[in-house]
């Protein structure tokens, strides 16, 4: 029941955290229960059970009041009618940036209508905020992998194809990130409910063979620990030794990786002794290589040589008293609540408080995830973005050391090459790269490097800086982005001015005026969404390559319709049209015509036509323009006729506007243009948009190009801009469409 499963996590933070004050934590499962009021899982169990279940995790893992909060709040805001602002106002700023960071986003404007496009859309763009929020504070990440593994924990009840999805993205994703992070508690079972649900037939066939001498293998470690801790006693080293089963997961890559068999496999168990100090670590590989034949090759020494993700261990393999190896890893206790809880162990109430806040002490060896997360900025392509965070994750998983010619010890991701390990070092070092030498040998810059290997790298201050073929070569995200940002920076000027003729060209295009779009609103939205600060760096991503012009235009006209702004402000127009309105007696200024328009000074009978040089459309901004002998044509303000009409003819013109209670329900003629892919059924898609709008077709005509391109023109009646918007945006979403724009003349 909730206020039981409530009551064991209260009893859980009083385990570790000193404080009797967990009024904010009461008062978050209050708010969270009656928000989820109703609210059901697959499971049929009541919602609250699971934000408890994750806040129970986070508290398994120590972490803070603050964290916790915000596992219980996580689904709050995305599931309920509760905002961010809410949860500042009844909680605290910190609060409400850890369950925004956590909370998905609902609404984003998909530029395909392909499903599954849509879908790695949606994908990409979570995963965007979430890593933007994780370099801010590490603790949303901790949140989202205790929400990803209580999911993982209930899978059973999901369909099957949704737990195939879950499963392959959670070792995808989010394991690599555990890892990255030295969570290994979380990290091992991930993978393991993963491999369950990806692979259900070898998961349960390797549980039925490790079950098979399960018994006979307990009974193996369990001498092997005893003996180890009589001699450790005897030695007199105070130590806690136990003996480990090996997670499924492991198992799984060892057999795949080395094609082995589980009978070929001996060390599915493992044993691990926690010692007070770093001297009794060594004390204890000492006193157990003296019992026990070491297998050569098979020790490695993390407590000289951490890992990227902090973890620290000695771990040797060992020949055991039945001829069977066994693997032992020593560690202090602080290295083991490392090695379980990695970033997490950086966020108990231990570490004190300065003003009532929290006090991170690990800032350096965060400092590595923060350097990494840069990238991710660049990339405005959501499949190369996620490509790119799968191969980043994947790459650290394995690591080599290599030594600086001073002696340096490094750890660089297995593959690295010395472009790589130059960039690793410091920006300016592989700046000025112009060659590399391995072992006192000059090697070439796709040399892999190995483990054990002393890497110089040779410089020059007349180097002429990083070619653009190293990024063919190099293997880490970081080195890619550093010369990324080279270019960037050398080609600033340019890429500003390419980007903007970039952009403009493609408003113009679609039939907008680019600084008609630039609301401030607007573009701070563009702002957030990339990661930039100004309106230049958008410009030089454009310009560079890194950014799609397009797909900041459709975010910019996203936002315009979104915010209500005007898609279109003539201003500058009105400024170099002078309108003269006749004068005329105060009863009757005005004529009002069953044509919808009004004519400033105009007569009752007056004749009203519509100019087919720019097809007008309630909504847009209008102006008359007096003929001889055929009455007044209406025109569009920024109609091309009217902009470029001799001084001489402009006495003509007279004001004319709207009447909107006059506009003819039938419609006014216009036309646009859909250009595309040639594709079978791209024009039977295009009419159901047509269709579901129920608009009057007049005509369409179609061809196709030698470029395979399909360009048809439409004429429809439009009842007003606004309908004419809105096609124009639901053709856009089309398959294979690439432009829609209003054709201004026949």
């Amino acid at each position: 029941m909730p206020n039981e499963t409530f009551e064991n996590l209260i009893s859980k933070i009083r385990a570790y955290h000193p404080s009797d004050n967990l009024t904010m934590i009461e008062k978050a499962y209050e708010l969270a229960d009656n928000a989820h009021k109703g609210q059901l899982r697959k499971s049929g169990e009541p919602y609250i059970i699971h934000p408890l279940a994750v806040a129970q995790i986070l508290a398994g893992l120590e972490l803070d009041i603050e964290s916790i909060t915000a596992g219980i709040l996580h689904d709050v805001v995305e599931d309920t009618d509760y905002t961010i602002e809410d949860i500042e106002n009844m909680f605290n700023k910190e609060v409400a940036l850890l369950v925004d960071g956590v909370t998905k986003l609902s609404q984003i404007k998909y530029h395909s209508s392909d499903k599954q496009l849509q879908k790695e859309e949606m994908l990409a763009e979570n995963y965007r905020k979430m890593f933007l929020a994780m370099a801010q504070d590490i603790r949303v990440v901790l949140i989202k992998l205790a929400d990803r593994l209580h999911n993982m924990q209930t899978l059973k009840f999901m369909a099957p194809h949704k737990q195939k999805e879950k499963a392959e993205e959670t070792l995808n994703i989010y394991a690599p990130i555990a890892h990255r992070l030295g969570i290994c508690t979380l990290k091992s079972e991930l993978e393991d409910l993963s491999l369950r649900y990806i692979h259900p037939e070898v998961y349960y066939d390797l549980a039925q063979q490790i079950s098979l001498k399960r018994d006979e293998r307990i009974a193996d470690i369990d001498e092997i620990v005893e003996r180890i801790k009589e001699q450790l006693e005897h030695d007199g080293i105070e130590a806690v030794v136990e003996g480990r089963a090996k997670h499924f997961f492991s198992i799984y890559k060892k057999v795949i990786s080395q094609n082995k068999t589980i009978d070929q496999i001996y060390d599915l168990s493992a044993v691990r002794a926690i010692v007070n100090d770093v001297k009794d670590c060594y004390g204890v590989l000492g006193v157990v290589h003296e019992m026990f034949t070491p297998i050569p090759g098979r020790f490695k020494d993390y407590i000289a040589m951490p890992k990227s993700n902090m973890y620290q261990s000695l771990h040797t393999t060992l020949m055991g008293p039945q001829g069977i190896p066994f693997e032992l890893q020593i560690r202090t206790k602080e290295m083991h609540r490392t090695a379980e809880y990695g970033i997490a162990a950086h966020w108990k109430y231990k570490d004190g408080k300065v003003d009532g806040i929290y006090q991170d002490k690990s800032e350096e060896k965060l400092a590595w995830l923060r350097q990494i997360l840069e990238w991710q900025r660049e990339m405005s392509d959501n499949s190369e973005f996620m490509s790119a965070i799968k191969v980043d994750l994947d790459v650290y998983t394995d690591q080599v050391y290599v030594f600086s010619p001073k002696g340096e010890l490094f750890t660089i991701p297995t593959g690295s090459t010395p472009i790589d390990f130059a960039y690793f070092i410091h920006s300016g070092i592989g700046n000025k790269m112009t060659g590399a030498k391995v072992n006192d040998k000059i090697v070439t810059f796709d040399y892999e490097i190995k483990n054990g290997d002393r890497v110089e790298i040779l410089t020059s201050n007349n180097s002429r800086g990083p070619s653009r073929d190293w990024l063919k070569i190099v293997k880490t995200a970081q080195a890619r982005n550093k010369i990324n940002q080279w270019f960037r920076r050398r080609f600033k000027d340019e890429d500003i001015i390419r980007g903007k003729d970039m952009l403009e060209a493609a408003a113009k295009h679609k039939g907008y005026q680019l600084s008609a779009l630039l609301d401030p609103v607007c573009i701070e939205h563009v702002y957030r969404r990339y990661g930039l600060k100004n309106w230049d760096t958008i410009y030089a991503g454009i310009g560079y390559g890194t950014i799609k012009e397009k797909q900041v235009l459709q975010r910019l006209i996203d936002e315009n319709f979104k915010h209500n702004m005007p898609i279109k402000t003539d201003q500058d127009i009105i400024n170099e049209v002078k309108v003269t309105e006749t004068k005329v007696e105060p009863y009757k200024d005005q004529a009002d015509n069953k044509s919808g328009i009004i004519i400033a000074g105009a007569g009752d009978n007056v004749a009203i036509r519509f100019a087919r040089c720019c097809r007008p459309l309630p909504g847009d901004k209008i102006i008359g323009y007096t003929t001889r002998g055929r009455g007044v044509s209406i025109h569009r303000l920024d109609c091309p006729n009217i902009q470029h009409m001799p001084p001489e003819e402009k006495q003509r013109l007279v004001a004319a506007s709207w009447h909107e209670d006059e506009i003819s329900k039938s419609g006014y003629l216009t036309e646009i243009q859909v250009v595309g892919t040639d594709r079978t059924g791209i024009i039977v898609d295009i009419s159901k948009v047509l269709n579901n709008m129920q608009l009057d077709v007049k005509s369409l005509n179609a061809r196709v190009t030698k470029d395979n391109q399909v360009i048809f023109n439409v004429h429809i009646l439009i009842e007003h801009m606004y309908q004419l918007d809105e096609v124009i945006k639901k053709i856009h979403n089309v398959a294979d469409v690439t432009e829609v724009k209003r054709v201004s003349s026949s």
